[in-house]
């Protein structure tokens, strides 16, 4: 596993003093460009303490190593990023590890107050932050200014705090995998306050146990395997960051895709006063979103690259992406906007909204000219079809010749002879040999993008 280096640069540490609760911005891009250290929104958050504790249950997913709670390397804490969408403030964070994503989304019924610009940065979020933010409780509102105008009394000499910590490539790769993965969720369940509370402090209390849960009237019950309607739990540990959080609760969702006969990835969204707290987790404790493959045939495309320049030209950071609306305005066929928004998610650049089954723009610090190298699948696939590795021996079937032997493909079920194919039977994706013939076999596409309308 390789990693980059992510250098937060911030005017100085984000406090808590009183109610006023300061969050310093790194760099990031704005509706109105580039800027070093944004500012975003001055104003008061209605409920402060569901606020507060939800900022330190997304400081504790990132620091989280699920798996390998004492595995080194796992101190270096990612700091959460924040996007400002006009109407809501969205704070988003993922585990060290990289199986768990969660995200906290103030909603215009929580804030109160004049916001500056639209755009993504990471807030800073320090030790003592965390500790103050433990201690807020009551109903009394909080002060809340994000960006560094807000810090001005605070700021200790006016010196610049830098931390570097590494992103692994997983970690980044995640980011994408979970908007595709979580697109393809339903709403299975949905539990009253009381009812969410009794689920999940009913749950086993063995943080590694795998369960399923099915809906039971109006509660959800605890199966061993799965059942029509059922949800997979995979390390019920990784639920933990719910339960400060369940004095606050009004309602549990719980989202999930078709039951089938394995392991898959949940969602599960809490529902506080004028906030939701969502947590999506990969299909075991020991798997991180980054190879779960679910991107790879939608950056397949010829076109996906051309068209999500022209996607990405009509994102403004509104607060949801409508497919039909950004097909009819950019030319292009709904299921080409969506393999863009899957390139675009990859590079970090759109997540998706379960409570509103909709996509958001957001815009990672992520290199958009390394999307490619982030999954080596899609790259070996490439380099298979360059090399002329793929013979069609008939309809929906082909020989992939490789130095390691020559493969049958089936396309209808996306199946082959190789040992990637054999050991995970589809559950992480295509493989590369599927992924070659896909290539190989598809139409030529047809011009059908028109330049954006941008008015």
């Amino acid at each position: 596993m390789t990693s980059t280096v992510q250098a937060y640069s911030y005017a100085g540490p984000s406090t808590l003093v009183g109610d006023q609760l300061g969050l310093s911005t790194s760099g990031g891009r704005t509706a109105t460009g580039l800027i070093g250290r944004p500012r975003f929104f001055s104003g008061v958050v209605t409920q402060a303490a569901p606020a507060a504790h939800g900022l330190l249950a997304l400081a504790d997913v990132a620091l989280a190593r699920y798996h390998q709670p004492r595995a080194r390397g796992g101190g270096f804490s990612r700091d959460p990023v924040i996007t400002c969408d006009g109407e809501r403030l969205r704070l988003e964070s993922f585990s060290a590890c990289g199986g768990v994503y969660a995200r906290l989304d103030l909603l215009g019924g929580a804030l109160d107050g004049e916001v500056f610009d639209r755009g993504t940065t990471n807030v800073d979020v320090n030790g003592p932050l965390r500790e103050a933010l433990a201690r807020v409780g009551g109903r009394d509102p909080l002060h809340l200014g994000v960006g560094a105008d807000e810090l001005a009394v605070t700021t200790m000499d006016g010196a610049v705090i830098e931390k570097k910590v590494p992103l692994p490539e997983r970690w980044l790769r995640g980011f994408a995998e979970v908007q595709v993965i979580a697109a393809g969720f339903d709403l299975r369940a949905e539990l009253a306050g009381m009812s969410a509370v009794r689920f999940l402090r009913g749950l086993p209390k063995k943080a590694s146990a795998n369960v399923w849960v099915v809906p039971s009237g109006r509660d959800l019950r605890v199966t061993d395997g799965p059942a029509p309607g059922a949800v997979c739990l995979a390390g019920v540990g990784r639920l933990a960051t719910l339960h400060p959080l369940l004095r606050f609760a009004k309602a549990l969702r719980v989202y999930g895709p078709a039951v089938h006969d394995r392991a898959a990835s949940s969602a599960w969204e809490l529902e506080l006063p004028g906030m939701r707290y969502t947590l999506v987790l990969s299909p075991q404790a020991w798997r991180g979103f980054s190879g779960e493959g679910a991107v790879l045939d939608d950056l397949s495309g010829d076109d996906a690259e051309a068209d999500a320049d022209v996607i990405g030209m009509l994102l403004n950071f509104e607060p949801s992406v409508e497919i039909g609306l950004l097909a009819d305005r950019s030319g292009l066929t709904p299921a080409r906007v969506r393999a863009a928004l899957t390139q675009l998610g990859t590079a970090g650049r759109v997540g998706y909204d379960l409570a509103e089954a909709g996509h958001f723009h957001r815009e990672l610090p992520y290199d958009r000219e390394h999307v490619e190298t982030l999954n080596p699948r899609l790259s070996a696939a490439r380099a298979l079809v360059e090399a002329g590795a793929v013979r069609l021996t008939g309809p929906g079937t082909a020989q992939v010749t490789t130095a390691g032997g020559v493969y049958e493909v089936g396309l209808e079920q996306g199946s082959c002879t190789c040992p990637w194919w054999f050991d995970h039977r589809g559950s992480r994706g295509p493989c590369k040999h599927v992924l070659a013939t896909r290539i190989t076999t598809r139409p030529a596409a047809t011009p059908d993008a028109a330049e954006p309308a941008l008015s």
